[in-house]
């Protein structure tokens, strides 16, 4: 977690939450007793592409967007937006990335002080009751897949989340490439049957996977149009394709890994913890993919109690604000009634 600390503050907001995606971003300025007074959205959050400052102008938007919104005026030194900014932010994959953020954000003058924490904690705390504190694990399962566990006197359990390099598979982003590559060697003959290389360039109105093929490589399909491919894969899977349905079990293997590792991590194995499935992967509730994953965690975790967690981000970036604020029961339960 990065935390960037100025003094002496003056505020018009308690909590200045802020969760930030690859492909949006979502503020929202909470009063001390957890009234919501203004929200605001910006663009994604894509440091690795166009530079951490660049990056936070996009959170800078969202940010104006909802302190005009609560007749705020531009911070000042001794008179910022919120006493602290809750800052869940994607592509905060490690903690040295996460000091740097918080270096970032802290500069802005938004809050008289700022926590940066990768954005699966948001998952993680937006899936919690207030009276629980942040205790248990997280598993996200979106464009890409991640993992995190806390306990409440503030120890975690994290992985890098780097992708292929740190060890990760799957993910929609995974499920897609995964599906693409068995469909292609099935249609040229150096893999076996499946029905995938007619079902997925079947859904853009495509011939074969050749035309698959061409259309994402010379970009006449739009990157993020690729992510469509994971429903297909998964209908092709409840239709009975052996293939299909085992890169959904190898996927419900990879979020049981991580969730069971986690849980070890901080000793709750061998008690009652919840394990929170985040993402629209996990929410998307496939039978085959979650049924599997509850399955496989009652053999490896049997104490652990599995739900979906379908609440914005943004509010787990809220309540870890109001953790840190220390705030009363009263203002945990006006928050999530809010969002949910």
């Amino acid at each position: 977690m990065g935390v960037s600390r100025p003094a002496h503050p003056s505020a018009g907001a308690a909590v200045l939450a802020v969760d930030a995606g690859n492909s949006k971003t979502d503020v929202a300025l909470i009063a001390a007793d957890g009234t919501v007074l203004s929200t605001g959205r910006a663009g994604g959050f894509q440091p690795p592409r166009v530079g951490v400052e660049t990056a936070v102008d996009v959170l800078g938007r969202a940010v104006e967007e909802a302190a005009e919104a609560a007749g705020l005026s531009r911070p000042a030194p001794g008179n910022p937006y919120a006493v602290q900014v809750s800052a869940c932010l994607a592509n905060a994959d490690l903690p040295v990335e996460e000091r740097l953020l918080a270096q970032a954000i802290g500069a802005r003058g938004w809050g008289a002080a700022t926590e940066v924490r990768n954005d699966t904690f948001a998952i993680l705390r937006a899936g919690l009751a207030a009276a629980e504190g942040p205790r248990g694990v997280a598993v996200v399962c979106g464009a890409g897949i991640n993992c995190v566990g806390m306990l409440p006197d503030g120890r975690t359990a994290r992985f890098p989340a780097l992708g292929q390099i740190s060890g990760d598979w799957g993910g929609g982003g995974g499920l897609a490439g995964e599906a693409m590559w068995w469909a292609a060697r099935a249609e040229d003959g150096r893999g076996g049957p499946t029905a995938l290389a007619a079902a997925l360039p079947g859904h853009f109105g495509l011939g074969s996977m050749y035309e698959l093929i061409e259309a994402v490589h010379l970009g006449s399909l739009a990157p993020g149009r690729v992510h469509e491919l994971v429903p297909v894969l998964f209908a092709t899977a409840a239709a009975g394709d052996p293939v299909a349905s085992a890169l959904v079990e190898r996927q419900a293997d990879e979020v049981v890994a991580l969730a069971s590792v986690a849980l070890e991590r901080l000793g709750l194995l061998a008690e009652e913890a919840p394990v929170l499935l985040g993402g629209s992967v996990l929410a998307a509730r496939h039978p085959q993919l979650n049924g599997r994953i509850e399955a496989l965690l009652a053999e490896r975790a049997p104490y652990a109690r599995v739900s979906v967690v379908t609440a914005p981000p943004v509010l787990g970036a809220g309540l870890l604000g109001l953790d840190a604020l220390g705030a009363g029961p009263e203002a945990y339960e006006k928050l999530r009634a809010h969002f949910e």
